[in-house]
């Protein structure tokens, strides 16, 4: 703890010491804090708050730690003076003490991160610093805005903040997707492994937030569904960090936005906040980017080339992604190979995201199924993207538990399991009226899926004698269900199609004479 050490290390960082003085100025105003705290406060990385840590004179409570006061005056000369880069949107937080702790409440109650999907929490503060953000720079009243991946919640924020922005999230994850209809803020929800597609129903907004894995694959894939989901004059605001000591990942992230011909409006440093991320200091930057004339036949060009491997960690990281060699079943002979199989077979084939992009044109009875590792969350939607008889899927690790996606397709599918193959027979029509009206919406998984409730609905009602005008049926689904509006089966979370059954059910019931 020699001043000398501290004094080398300050001069050794030169300019860019002015993390460590700011976090040298906290570590002496007498209050305690973690490590955590620190690294956050100041938006360094752990390692470099581990340095500065060593050359100080510290005393301890419990995990926090400060500059003994009597020892504060030590340090005078070399702290920072005034606060770090300046907050577009600082002054207008002490109005809104409730929604931040509202969102407080929200973020410690809402699914835990799974790190396979890189998630790391945003504090309350920035995710309401975002919503103002928005309001600031933009005019909200009757637009549209996109969440590309919403684990932080933004959208409700921008809800709690400016209600009447029209919000939809699309994200890969079923938990945070359930946990955000339940609020009942009126944010439209909807699934999507970006690596296969938007959905056709999250287009057309004005603006687009996005805090995505923090590769050059990650960066690109997300900003690039951005800009497929915007208008032609919208903007992304995206979240990146790389720290203060990775430059050249942070070029490569760089490298990839200009891939995409994206101009930048504007760059707020350490904007946002971290509980975690410590490596690179629990910060990163948020960007304004601008498509332009030649973003969209960028996006065109490069969408298909940013693969599977978009994570940091898990088995679709960049760093551990493997071929995966899928294997038909003995006996099994496919019309149709769906996703990545050797080249040896000579069945037809075609890639995932085509075949959730539209029917194919084949209207293959026989298909054959590869799913890659850490696309799990996409296997009933690709199942329930066909009618055929048959498909065998090559599983990339044994399933632990077949009975949820058994409830969701039973009334399509017959499943069946053997080690890393699901099998899938097509089940009969059903008799009962209300269990036909479901199949109906099922088998049309590409089709909107009240479209599809309506005419069941009618043709229910034709059967049993009865007359129903579109608009009644229309009605109907409204009362029971009006998150239908707009969204394929495909795109639905699997909450929603879970809750289908009961809510046909009343509406089938409806239709009985009283």
């Amino acid at each position: 703890m020699d001043r000398d050490d501290l004094e080398k290390l300050l001069a050794a960082s030169g300019a860019d010491s002015r993390r460590l003085r700011h976090a040298l100025t906290l570590l002496c105003d007498n209050r305690w804090r973690t490590l955590g705290e620190l690294v956050r406060e100041c938006a360094t990385s752990r390692r470099a708050i581990e340095a500065l840590l060593r050359t100080v004179r510290l005393e301890h409570s419990g995990e926090r730690f400060r500059v003994p006061p009597e020892h504060s005056p030590d340090y005078q000369d070399l702290l920072a003076l005034g606060p770090g880069p300046a907050d577009p949107v600082e002054h207008l937080l002490p109005h809104y003490g409730k929604v931040l702790d509202r969102l407080g409440t929200l973020i410690a109650e809402a699914p835990r991160g799974r790190h396979v999907l890189d998630h790391v929490a945003a504090t309350p503060e920035t995710v309401l610093r975002r919503a103002l953000l928005l309001g600031a720079r933009f005019w909200l009243p009757g637009s549209r805005l996109l969440c590309v991946g919403d684990h932080d919640l933004t959208s409700l924020a921008v809800k709690l903040v400016h209600p009447e922005v029209d919000v939809c999230v699309v994200d890969v994850d079923e938990r945070i997707l359930a946990y955000i209809d339940a609020q009942e803020l009126g944010v439209r929800t909807r699934w999507a492994d970006l690596r296969l597609g938007l959905p056709a129903s999250a287009r057309e907004h004005d603006l687009a937030v996005t805090d995505p894995p923090y590769t050059p694959e990650g960066v690109g894939l997300f900003v690039a569904r951005a800009v497929e989901g915007l208008i032609d004059e919208g903007r992304v605001l995206l979240a990146y960090g790389a720290g203060e000591h990775m430059p050249v990942l942070a070029l490569k992230v760089q490298n990839a936005l200009s891939d995409l011909n994206l101009a930048y409006e504007a760059i707020y440093p350490d904007f946002n906040r971290y509980f975690g991320a410590e490596a690179i200091g629990s910060a990163a930057d948020l960007y304004i980017l601008r498509p332009t004339g030649k973003t969209r036949p960028a996006v065109a060009a490069r969408i298909d080339g940013y693969g599977t491997a978009i994570y940091t960690q898990g088995p679709q990281s960049v760093e551990s992604a493997a071929a995966q060699v899928a294997a038909l079943p003995t006996g099994f002979t496919p019309d149709l190979l769906v996703g990545d199989w050797p080249k040896e077979l000579p069945a037809p084939r075609t890639r995932l995201a085509t075949w959730l992009a539209k029917p194919h044109a084949s209207a293959p009875q026989r298909v054959a199924l590869a799913l890659p590792g850490g696309m799990e969350a996409a296997l009933p939607r690709l199942l329930l993207a066909t009618r055929a008889a048959h498909i065998t899927v090559s599983l990339p690790d044994p399933l632990l538990d077949l009975r949820p996606l058994a409830d969701i397709l039973s009334p399509v599918y017959q499943l069946t399991l053997d080690a890393q193959t699901l099998q899938a027979v097509r089940l009969p029509q059903p008799a009962a009226d209300s269990d036909r009206v479901v199949r109906r919406i099922l088998d049309n998984a590409h089709g909107k899926l009240a479209n599809t409730w309506r005419e069941g609905l009618i043709a229910a009602a034709r059967s049993s004698g009865a007359e129903l005008t579109k608009n009644d049926a229309r009605t109907l689904i409204r009362q029971e269900a009006p998150w239908s509006e707009s969204i394929t089966p495909l795109e639905a979370p699997l909450h929603r199609l879970a809750a289908l059954p009961e809510a046909v059910a009343a509406t089938v019931a409806a239709l009985r004479p009283r």
